[in-house]
C-alpha cells in the first residue's frame, strides 16, 4: 500500500499501468475523492494530476470520455462528502489527534474563510483550482452551513470546469514531444502555478 502511494504521489503512470492496468480508473477516482472528500488529506495531487492523466489519454492509455466523466463525479461526490461532514460534525473534526499531532490544522480553515469573505460564493469554483483551500472550501461551507442548493450548484459548475480544463489541457498539449518529455518538469510548473496565489496571500499577510 505505501508504494502504491508513493508511485501516486510522483505520477508515475508508467508503473501503475504496468501493475494494476484498467484498475487504475478506480486509483484516480479514489485519489481525486479523498483529495476534496477529507478535511485531512489536502497533500494529494489534484491539478497535477488530471493534466497527468489527460496526456496519457491522449498516448491511449485511457478512454478520454470515460475519465472525465469518472473523475468530475468524484470530484463531486468528494466536495459533497467534505460539506456534510462540516455540516455534521463540524469544529470537533479539529480536536482528533494522530500521534499528539491534530490531523487538521485550524489555520488552513481560517485562510478558507478569508477566501470565502473575499471572492463570496464564487469563491465555491475558484477554490477548485488552489491546492489546499480546494480541500477545506466544501468544509468550511459546511461549518457555516451554507445554503445546500447553492453550495451544490456551485460546486458542481466549478468542478466541471476543473475537470474539463486540466484533463483536457493534458490531452492538447500530449502531442507536445517536450512535454511528453519533461513531465516532471511540467508537473511542476502547475503545483507551482496552482499554489502561486497561497504563497502570495502568505507573504501580503506577513506584511500586514
Amino acid at each position: 500500500m505505501m508504494e502504491l502511494f508513493s508511485h501516486i504521489l510522483h505520477l508515475d503512470f508508467d508503473w501503475l499501468f504496468q501493475n494494476y492496468g484498467t484498475s487504475v480508473y478506480v486509483i484516480l477516482f479514489l485519489v481525486i475523492f479523498i483529495e476534496t472528500g477529507l478535511v485531512a488529506m489536502p497533500f494529494l495531487p489534484g491539478d497535477s494530476l488530471l493534466f497527468t492523466a489527460g496526456l496519457f489519454a491522449r498516448s491511449g492509455y485511457l478512454d478520454m470520455t470515460y475519465l472525465l466523466v469518472l473523475l468530475f463525479t468524484a470530484a463531486v461526490l468528494g466536495d459533497n462528502s467534505n460539506y456534510w461532514i462540516g455540516r455534521k460534525i463540524g469544529l470537533k473534526v479539529f480536536s482528533l489527534n494522530f500521534r499528539g499531532k491534530s490531523l487538521v490544522k485550524k489555520e488552513y480553515l481560517d485562510k478558507t474563510h478569508l477566501f470565502y469573505e473575499k471572492y463570496g460564493t464564487k469563491a465555491i469554483i475558484m477554490a477548485r483550482f488552489v491546492p489546499f483551500v480546494r480541500t477545506f472550501a466544501p468544509f468550511a461551507a459546511g461549518v457555516a452551513e451554507m445554503n445546500y442548493k447553492k453550495f451544490f450548484s456551485f460546486d458542481v459548475l466549478g468542478g466541471a470546469l476543473w475537470i474539463c480544463s486540466l484533463t483536457v489541457a493534458g490531452y492538447l498539449l500530449g502531442e507536445v514531444e517536450f512535454i511528453r518529455k519533461h513531465i516532471d518538469l511540467v508537473c511542476l510548473g502547475i503545483i507551482f502555478v496552482s499554489v502561486l496565489p497561497v504563497i502570495v496571500g502568505i507573504v501580503r499577510g506577513n506584511k500586514k
